[in-house]
């Protein structure tokens, strides 16, 4: 943790280790404020996630679909009609849960005005220091109306979180519940992740002592965005709040198939990347020649202004590293070498 927290453009850093699902330790390090300030961050705190949040919308579409309550090849204009009314999704009539759980249904994003060259999402097109404005999701989506399609529907994979700001609306429509409580009653409260709940609107906000993260202005200058408008997050951009222990919980039970029947599940993990929007540019996680490795684990993340957190498991789910940067530069400006912990984790010596 002292290594990761001395990486540039890094405030402070907080995460655990899971076997089997007991812990090998929790640590953090640097500190909660910018300049040192602050105390370090508790090494059980809270953080965002950011788009991990997509993993558990999906599982909770599937859910519905196992239940029989839709279909993976139900179209979006049906389950939402007033997307076709107010003309907010062109080829809404084609586009199908499956795509938009895969992010191949051509959706633009929302979030971006332009895609980076990799399908990734870009910079943030809207105001990141407007912490008070309530969004809504439809409000999101319109954002992206006239914007140009990235595809066909099914033709190829681009990264949107329209999709999933579409999704988690169709989980409202069709439970009748909002989606706060449909994770919480369906993964969080069966799981035991009793410290994350989905932030929804202003002031939400992490709860108790944490890490607080920073993002310069159009002069340079480095502002809290600790109040990262929570609007701005839902389903799509990724609003739910959790802990180290929580999140390796999800990702232990999702891994071994006790959250989804096998054909379900491979809707969601039978995907072209498990990370995309985590820039490739920004993390490294190589072994190095002097350890036994096996390439046998995967990562799920997220970064938005302010932090970048991710979650690292291994196919089996038994291990899982998860972990949250506090950031004062743009999340694609920082070098996150991540191999030593990855291997202390998952890659015994030689």
């Amino acid at each position: 943790m002292e290594e990761l927290a001395s990486i540039p453009g890094v405030v402070g850093v907080v995460g655990g280790a899971y076997v089997d699902g007991k812990s090998l330790g929790l640590g953090s390090a640097g500190s909660r404020l910018l300049g040192g300030e602050g105390g370090r961050i508790p090494a059980n705190a809270r953080f965002r996630i950011w788009s991990q949040t997509k993993q558990m919308v999906a599982t909770v579409v599937l859910k519905l679909v196992e239940e029989g309550e839709l279909g993976v090849d139900d179209k979006l204009g049906e389950l939402l009609p007033e997307v076709v009314e107010k003309d907010l999704v062109t080829r809404a009539d084609q586009i199908t849960v499956r795509q938009m759980i895969r992010h191949t249904s051509g959706i633009p994003d929302w979030y971006a005005q332009k895609p980076n060259p990799d399908g990734s999402e870009g910079e943030p097109s809207f105001d990141v220091f407007d912490f008070t404005t309530p969004y809504r999701p439809l409000d999101l989506v319109r954002w992206s109306r006239d914007r140009p399609r990235t595809g066909e529907p099914g033709e190829k994979w681009t990264y949107s979180n329209t999709n999933y700001t579409l999704l988690g609306l169709i989980i409202e429509r069709v439970t009748g519940h909002d989606l706060a409580s449909e994770l919480r009653t369906r993964l969080f409260e069966p799981l035991g992740m009793t410290r994350s709940y989905l932030m929804v609107k202003p002031p939400d906000g992490v709860k108790g002592p944490h890490g607080h993260g920073y993002y310069p202005d159009a002069d340079g200058r480095l502002r809290d965005v600790d109040r990262y408008n929570a609007g701005l997050a839902g389903a799509g951009a990724g609003g739910v709040v959790s802990t180290a222990h929580d999140v390796s919980a999800f990702n232990r039970a999702l891994s071994q198939g006790k959250l989804l029947p096998p054909e379900l599940q491979r809707i969601l993990t039978d995907r072209p990347t498990a990370a995309a929007h985590l820039r490739g540019n920004s993390i490294r996680s190589n072994s190095n020649s002097n350890s036994s490795c096996s390439d046998d684990f995967s990562i799920t993340g997220g970064l938005a202004p302010g932090s970048v957190a991710m979650t690292f498991y291994s196919a089996d789910g038994r291990r899982q590293l998860a972990l949250s940067f506090t950031l004062s530069v743009k999340p694609e400006a920082v070098q996150l070498d991540l191999g030593k912990a990855v291997e202390s984790i998952f890659c015994p010596s030689s």
